[in-house]
């Protein structure tokens, strides 16, 4: 009840100094200043001329000195208002890449001039891993007197690895040969590549998951997701009489079940 109370006195306040001639009315009516076209001539020329700053004019409401006190208005009132306007928010896009929202990263941003009620603001800000496309993020400028910071941001796509979550996926090309005897290859991830060991006779288009290898949780970023690996196997093309040779003894081998 004290904020509502509060709220309404500072709407009031605004509402008085917002406009010159609702302030040059309530320095002569006082509280009574949206009556005023309304009151009897005699009344209207009634004036406090004790010196005591603006005019106390009655209605059986009490002085007009009873909601704020014009000559200095109510500091607390004003650092009420203050804080409010403080209260605002301003968003900022920025744009990462997939590798930063695994590390995280730092951007400067701007905050407008209309905004930081002075010249534009400059600030580093960080933004942490984890992150994923359209996400918001809080952020403190360290300073009270400016609103608050919130960033939206874009993710730009990666040409190697795909999210979906805290997990990312892949393709991994591997020529026949490595396909069926087994082999190692490279796998690209966020924190650089790993090696991976196939096990023989791995088949086209299987999935392998690299437990760990994913996105780090926003609000738990030691905790992260998986990394699920899609074989592609490359068949060999400009083959040689020689291996054509072998191909044709491996498909009699694999008709007679031998």
């Amino acid at each position: 009840k004290d904020a509502e109370e509060k709220f309404k006195q500072i709407n009031t306040a605004y509402e008085v100094l917002s406009n010159p001639e609702t302030r040059r009315k309530y320095d002569r009516y006082g509280s009574n200043w949206k009556h005023a076209d309304q009151m009897p001539p005699h009344q209207q020329e009634a004036r406090d001329f004790s010196g005591a700053g603006p005019s106390q004019w009655f209605s059986g409401e009490g002085p007009a000195s009873s909601l704020f006190d014009i000559g200095g208005l109510s500091d607390q009132l004003f650092s009420t208002f203050r804080r409010s306007r403080q209260r605002a928010t301003v968003i900022i896009p920025v744009e990462v890449t997939l590798e930063e929202t695994y590390n995280g990263t730092t951007r400067l941003i701007e905050i407008p001039a209309d905004m930081s009620r002075t010249s534009p603001r400059r600030f580093e800000v960080k933004i942490p891993p984890g992150v994923d496309n359209g996400s918001k993020v809080r952020v403190s400028t360290g300073q009270e007197n400016l609103p608050q910071v919130q960033l939206k941001v874009s993710v730009t796509t990666d040409s190697r690895i795909q999210r979906k979550g805290a997990d990312l996926f892949t393709d991994i090309l591997v020529p026949l040969a490595d396909a069926v005897l087994g082999s190692e290859v490279t796998v690209p991830t966020l924190n650089g590549e790993v090696i991976l060991k196939l096990k023989p006779e791995t088949q086209n288009q299987q999935r392998i998951r690299l437990a760990g290898k994913g996105m780090p949780h926003l609000k738990n970023p030691d905790l992260k997701g998986d990394l699920y690996a899609k074989v592609e196997v490359v068949l060999p093309k400009g083959l040689s009489e020689r291996e054509r040779e072998i191909f044709k003894e491996l498909r009699e081998l694999r008709a007679s079940g031998r």
